[in-house]
């Protein structure tokens, strides 16, 4: 028995070790967001927490996990650059479970799921060819600056969570309301200060951090390579010009196209937006190397633009203006008629890099004759006709007409 003992003393020290490490790194994971110990015994939080780790019935965290193992070292980096506490990359995972192309019946998107007008005003660009919402180092950037904006209103990291998902000024009431802004009163299930969804958000981010800090646990499950997974993968940023297709760069750096789709899905299609000197794309950090060494800009045989189909369009009319047969267009977008749709989106493809001048262009208007449009542009009904392939004078109102060759 005496032996037995001695045997059991070493074993029974490094359990408690172990338990002392995992409780004070859940200690940890409360003071970064500048909460007390006592939330550890929270029933709701817990039972979040428990569902969650339960990994033969609940693979979401690590399925999540394991698909953003190459983003997550570049949000974790600008996090630490903002002096934001690292914990906060599981707001993201709350907010959108790290799918880049997230899109809420809201319509926020992203990663951060950032509304449009939100987005607009921390610069995130969003046009017909990118959604920068979706961008992965851009919106970590802009959802930094607007959670150390949160922080400084309210003082603590736990409200600048909270204020993330139910905004600001409802957060001041809230607390006004409550005479404070102890998190215990805020959760006040019978108070409500704040919507039920805000009160489970702040629950489910604290959930989710102390799963992903809870190593002994990691090292259990068949997902233990992520512990070291995580910090050895990582983005790199690489300046493309306009109209160079994501095909092409896939191929150079032998990867596949859906895996660089993935980095980038702040691209509306799979080319650079057309018109742009450089525009940032992402690529896994270890092709780095590989894209320095074989990648040279060719020179881009198309790019492309967006059409968007207004009133008065046809396919006739889009061919001329873009100076190719309409039937190219129809073969690209792979259209079985010529029928159009007010707003449709065309891609063309077109040989050149300059822009179409919309004012070398001039839609007919009630009234207008070929000899008053030629009259006020200084131009010669002939040349309106032979420019528009008109061979009469009749024109609708409606059509759009080329001034200028």
């Amino acid at each position: 028995m005496k032996y037995l003992l001695l045997l059991l003393i070493p074993f029974t020290l490094f359990a408690n070790l172990r338990y002392e490490s995992n409780h004070n790194k859940e200690l940890e994971v409360l003071e970064s967001f500048d909460i007390e110990s006592s939330f550890l015994h929270d029933p709701i939080m817990n039972e979040i927490r428990s569902k969650k780790i339960h990994v033969s019935k609940n693979r979401q965290f690590f399925s999540a996990m394991d698909k953003a193992y190459t983003f997550i070292p570049s949000i974790k980096s600008i996090l630490n650059q903002n002096n934001i506490p690292q914990e906060f990359l599981y707001l993201s995972m709350a907010e959108s479970n790290f799918k880049t192309k997230a899109y809420s019946l809201k319509k926020a998107s992203g990663l951060w799921q950032f509304m449009p007008r939100t987005g607009a005003s921390y610069k995130l660009e969003i046009n017909s060819y990118v959604d920068e919402r979706r961008d992965l180092i851009k919106a970590t950037k802009a959802a930094s600056k607007y959670l150390t904006s949160l922080h400084k209103r309210f003082g603590k990291w736990y409200l600048a969570a909270i204020a993330y998902n139910c905004g600001g000024s409802r957060l001041s009431r809230a607390i006004e309301k409550a005479g404070s802004d102890s998190l215990s009163v805020l959760l006040d299930s019978e108070k409500k200060y704040i919507p039920r969804e805000s009160r489970n958000y702040i629950r489910k981010i604290v959930a989710l951090a102390l799963i992903g800090s809870d190593e002994q646990f990691l090292l259990k499950s068949e997902y233990d390579y992520l512990l070291n997974r995580a910090n050895a993968y990582s983005i790199v940023t690489i300046k493309l010009s306009g109209g160079e297709s994501l095909k092409r760069v896939a191929s150079i750096l032998k990867m596949p196209l859906e895996d660089l789709q993935e980095l980038n899905r702040h691209l509306k299609y799979d080319f650079v937006p057309p018109y742009e000197k450089n525009y940032d794309v992402y690529i896994p950090y270890i092709k780095l190397a590989e894209f320095k060494r074989n990648y040279t800009p060719a020179k881009i045989k198309n790019i492309y633009k967006v059409h968007i189909v207004s009133n008065g369009d046809n396919l006739s009319y889009i061919g001329r203006l873009y100076g190719m047969p309409y039937k190219r267009i129809m073969d690209f977008n792979k259209l079985k008629n010529s029928k159009l749709k007010l707003k449709q989106k065309l891609i063309i493809p077109i040989g050149s890099t300059k822009k179409i001048k919309r004012r070398f262009h001039y839609m007919v208007k009630r009234g207008d004759s070929l000899g008053s449009i030629a009259q006020s542009h200084k131009i010669s009904v002939k040349n309106l006709q032979h420019y528009n392939h008109i061979r009469g004078t009749l024109i609708k109102v409606g059509d759009r007409l080329k001034l200028y060759e």
